[in-house]
């Protein structure tokens, strides 16, 4: 893919990565010459290696050059413990690891409890070390080779390209392999569902999302390089960074979290920037009220402010909101990709009819390969012949997805059936509240309580928020007790982990 759009694209900018620029021509010499180093180095066809990288030129060129010849790649959360990195590094069996400087005293110690696995070496940006927990590492920038002419390594279609661990929120997390060939398919329906499409002038889209997490990835970098798009990669969040590129770039299109558009809103710098360029605003992982939406799309006109959805096993996007949808299916996930059927399946295995709610189900040829080192996991999300994500919902009389809520979250009160999803939208809706998270709690009553947990932005009683709750919400539904917060417990990619919030 790199190499053609550095054929059709060259000289155009693929990459702003603070005062770094690169073109595709370069991005893909880059990728061509550290290819042929880690070639050098023995690195073969099938071998895996952990990536424990920023949001930097470094990360995609690194992400390319295992691609071009057949090596897998594992980026880490850069947020997981010693601990954590330990156990993926063991599962995956990963050959070698390229890491930040910055990263040896979380790296190190993960060796270490790893007993090394199977990692021969390190491969370390910025000051290396000889080694790293006994383990000899060695500088990224000595792997390079002198030549950065294209490599070419026999990889088929459906050879894993990435190896992605879940967020574990309910159990130790797993590996989601995809294929070369899956990810391709599933970039191209994301480019076309985001409105990117290659022209003689690049679109403009910053990044402040993690390249680590499968959304930043698979959905954003992938479709824009293909389509010679100007990727700006932000390191982290940073809402007047934010800002600042639509004083610096022509920026048409933006994906963030909710809570990521709001701080948006709040620079003062957005002012002086260019927001009419914008033309796709993407949303994920988590409702946006309906105030800060209208906010959203006032601030950006000319934009299309939609919602999107996916989980790592479905390579994102797997639906996505229409523009016309805007104003009218707010609250839905949207219809399926264009490469992605998606239907209800209700307990016994049956597909059910339009508005009859069940559990989101797929088939689609982005699906992962399934799960590393995990059968009984892959036997029980492929049963009955399509992948089953845990998510309940129902489809209307357009084959549009309405999510209900995650099966594990469906909470169970007096003999009902109340959705968490439904109860937070509603919930957020109280000027008062910014974000919340609603939990079925144990009680010797109901068996389970519906509990909100609230993240203020002004000064008010949870005893208010729950008689205004039950202004607006079946009595079954609203909150038998709402409690203030200072925040709520989140992955890195902004998923609140419900599974703490139970504990």
């Amino acid at each position: 893919m790199l190499t053609r759009s550095a054929a059709h694209y060259g000289d155009r900018t693929a990459l702003v990565d603070g005062d770094v620029e690169l073109s595709y021509a370069e991005l893909n010499a880059r990728a061509n010459a550290l290819a042929r180093g880690l070639l050098e180095r023995g690195y073969v066809r099938g071998d895996a290696v952990a990536m424990q990288l920023q949001n930097s030129w470094q990360f995609v060129a690194t992400f390319f050059a295992f691609a071009k010849i057949g090596v897998v790649a594992m980026p880490l959360n850069l947020l997981l413990s010693p601990s954590d990195i330990a156990y993926q590094l063991a599962d995956s069996g990963v050959r070698g690891v390229i890491t930040e400087d910055v990263f040896l005293g979380v790296m190190g110690p993960a060796l270490a409890e790893a007993e090394g696995g199977m990692v021969t070496e390190v491969i370390v940006t910025g000051q290396a070390p000889t080694d790293v927990a006994g383990i000899p590492a060695v500088s990224y920038d000595a792997v390079f080779s002198a030549d950065r002419s294209s490599v070419e390594v026999i990889v088929e279609d459906r050879d894993i390209l990435h190896c992605l661990y879940t967020s574990g929120t309910t159990s130790r997390p797993k590996g989601v392999v995809t294929s070369h060939v899956a990810v391709q398919i599933a970039l191209l329906g994301s480019a076309l569902g985001l409105g990117l499409k290659p022209d003689v002038k690049a679109s403009v889209m910053p990044i402040a999302l993690p390249l680590f997490h499968v959304t930043a990835l698979d959905a954003l970098l992938l479709p824009s390089l293909a389509v010679g798009t100007t990727v700006v990669l932000l390191r982290g969040f940073d809402p007047a960074a934010v800002a600042r590129t639509f004083s610096t770039h022509t920026v048409t299109h933006l994906t963030m979290l909710p809570m990521m558009w709001a701080a948006l809103l709040a620079q003062p710098e957005l002012a002086d920037g260019d927001t009419d360029s914008l033309i796709t605003g993407l949303y994920a992982m988590a409702p946006m009220p309906a105030e800060l939406l209208a906010r959203v799309r006032a601030q950006f006109p000319n934009a299309a402010i939609i919602l999107g959805s996916g989980q790592t096993e479905t390579t994102p996007a797997s639906e996505l909101q229409w523009e016309g949808h805007q104003g009218v299916k707010d609250d839905s996930w949207g219809p399926a990709t264009v490469s992605t059927d998606v239907a209800i399946m209700g307990s016994d295995g049956s597909l059910l009819p339009a508005g009859e709610e069940g559990e989101i189900v797929y088939r689609t040829p982005q699906l992962m390969e399934g799960y590393w080192n995990n059968k009984d996991a892959n036997t029980e999300a492929f049963a009955n012949g399509w992948f089953h994500g845990g998510d309940i919902g129902y489809l209307d009389e357009d084959a549009v997805v309405w999510f209900t809520d995650r099966a594990k979250d469906i909470i169970k009160s007096g003999g009902e059936n109340v959705s968490s999803v439904e109860v937070e939208r509603v919930l957020l809706g109280h000027p008062a509240v910014a974000e919340v998270a609603v939990v079925g709690t144990r009680d010797d009553h109901w068996g389970e309580a519906v509990t909100a947990y609230v993240v203020l932005s002004a000064e008010v009683e949870g005893e208010e928020i729950q008689a205004w709750s039950r202004e607006r919400l079946a009595g079954f539904k609203a909150p038998k007790s709402v409690v203030v917060i200072e925040s709520l417990p989140k992955t890195a990619t902004g998923k609140v982990q419900k599974n703490l919030m139970r504990k």
